[in-house]
């Protein structure tokens, strides 16, 4: 581990960024440029003082854990994120096109997305990064671990998830979920992730084995949506797709039109939300 340059590294990217960049309101008095040290550290989830400890070159190693979450506030790229990675003594993740490591032109949109739900997908169904509204609407799967961290592997294990759609649309949905995982099973092989993800679900699912069989393969998401809220009801929305250039990454924008039942709906769900963040 190389504190000196480590600290470096670190305090040169901090002060690159702005308030705005990383979708937080800049305040009237900024004395310095850049982010502030908290302000780094609660995006992170670490101490002020451990991250002020890592800038003064005095700190603990890292964990993978912890440079994944900096390298996600600090909006590093790739070859950036792999650097950061060998400053502080550890090998680079190896890379693929199924990275966990969020885009930052992806990331850059989705923090000025706060009145409409959006979310970030890799290839695997696994939520890299969501806003408040799709959490409340979708719930919150950051603290998912194992196979459930894929969406798809949820959507035939665990009833709750299915709950989300009307029945009628189910079926539906369940092919769209084989069909994209054929996608990433292609590309990325049997020994890679979406192999391990493809035999869990083989165990799991009668239905995802009879689904699997068919060989459907298609990369998309439907540009209309049912979704149904424990207190709303059903809300109508239309879902945008943008993706990363190599297709390994979706951010979803979920949209309603303007005075419409929907929209209004949207516009509960931010109370809701807020008092299900604060309870």
């Amino acid at each position: 581990m190389d504190r000196a340059q480590l600290a470096d590294f670190l305090r040169h990217r901090r002060e690159a960024l702005r308030a705005e960049d990383v979708g937080l309101t800049p305040g009237p008095r900024r004395r310095t440029p850049g982010l502030r040290r908290e302000e780094v550290a609660a995006l992170t989830g670490m101490s002020t003082d451990y991250y002020t400890r890592l800038e003064q070159a005095r700190g603990p190693q890292p964990s993978d854990q912890m440079l994944s979450a900096l390298a996600r506030a600090l909006r590093l790229s790739a070859d950036e994120r792999d650097h950061l990675y060998r400053l502080a003594g550890h090998n680079a993740p190896a890379r693929h096109r199924l990275d966990a490591h969020v885009a930052p032109a992806l990331q850059r949109v989705l923090d000025r997305l706060d009145d409409t739900p959006a979310l970030i997908l890799s290839t695997l169904g696994e939520t890299l990064m969501q806003n408040r509204l799709a959490a409340a609407l979708l719930g919150d799967h950051s603290a998912a671990s194992g196979p459930a961290r894929s969406g798809i592997y949820r959507w035939f294990t665990d009833p709750a998830e299915r709950a989300r759609y009307p029945l009628a649309d189910q079926p539906r949905q369940s092919r769209a979920q084989v069909a994209n995982l054929r996608v990433a099973f292609g590309i990325a092989g049997g020994s890679s992730p979406a192999g391990t993800l493809v035999r869990a679900l083989q165990k799991a699912s009668p239905e995802f084995v009879d689904l699997w069989e068919r060989h459907e393969v298609v990369a998309r998401f439907e540009d209309h949506k049912t979704l149904l809220h424990p207190e709303l009801g059903a809300i109508e929305l239309d879902c945008q797709v943008l993706f990363t250039e190599d297709q390994s990454q979706a951010l979803l924008v979920l949209t309603a039109p303007p005075r419409s039942e929907a929209a209004e709906k949207l516009q509960l769900l931010a109370v809701l939300g807020q008092q299900q963040f604060v309870s």
